[in-house]
């Protein structure tokens, strides 16, 4: 741990901390090599990590993907939203715009 707190800009406290955590949850094991303590990853661990953020980031582009079908499927052939003239929807676009040119 020694090793790997002097390559940190954390205090050792704060990377045994960490450690502990990782450890808690299945990322790393650890094992005691006379007065020093080695930490490996779990390769089981981090294949389950991956595993759940597949998951997740497949669920998410899911998602996003049906919403984007969905918003374009509520519009007409040139792109309008259904019950809104398109002077007001262009409106809103410039105003979303302005929006996002301020950020």
């Amino acid at each position: 741990m020694g090793e790997l707190a002097a390559q940190l800009p954390v205090s050792r406290p704060a990377v045994s901390q960490h450690l502990k955590v990782l450890k808690e949850t299945g990322l790393v094991s650890d094992e005691t090599v006379g007065t020093r303590r080695i930490y490996r990853l779990n390769p089981a661990g981090v294949e389950a990590l991956r595993d759940q953020l597949d998951m997740f980031w497949n669920r998410a582009l899911a998602n996003y993907g049906a919403a984007v079908r969905e918003d374009a499927g509520s519009r007409d052939d040139q792109g309008h939203e259904p019950g809104i003239e398109p002077e007001i929807q262009s409106e809103k676009h410039t105003e979303k715009k302005k929006e996002k040119e301020k950020k």
